[in-house]
């Protein structure tokens, strides 16, 4: 399981979020919404600092991660972060792990 973010998105949350080095980005299962493998559910995400991360990434300093509670939501997949200009927003796409 990985984490990958495109330039884009890096810039979006440095800029409109405002994570810095000091700061980490926490990606979650929430209740609501749909993505592209899970019908109810979608991505959240909230500024945080890891207590028992999973998987992380580490990019200009921020750190992206995902929790070992959230296991459940990203299992079997890995997650990629893009931006949609139009929306002002995230784009969250699941890919299968390879083996």
């Amino acid at each position: 399981m990985k984490i990958e973010l495109t330039p884009a998105a890096i810039e979006w949350f440095e800029n409109e979020v405002g994570v810095s080095p000091e700061s980490g980005v926490r990606f979650l299962g929430k209740v609501y919404g749909k993505t592209n493998v899970h019908e109810g559910f979608s991505v959240g995400m909230a500024v945080d600092q890891p207590e028992d991360a999973l998987v992380k990434e580490e990019i200009n300093g921020v750190l992206y991660f995902i929790e070992k509670n959230d296991e459940w939501f990203f299992s079997g997949y890995d997650l990629q972060v893009d931006f949609n200009a139009e929306k002002d927003e995230p784009i969250y796409t699941f890919v299968v792990q390879e083996d």
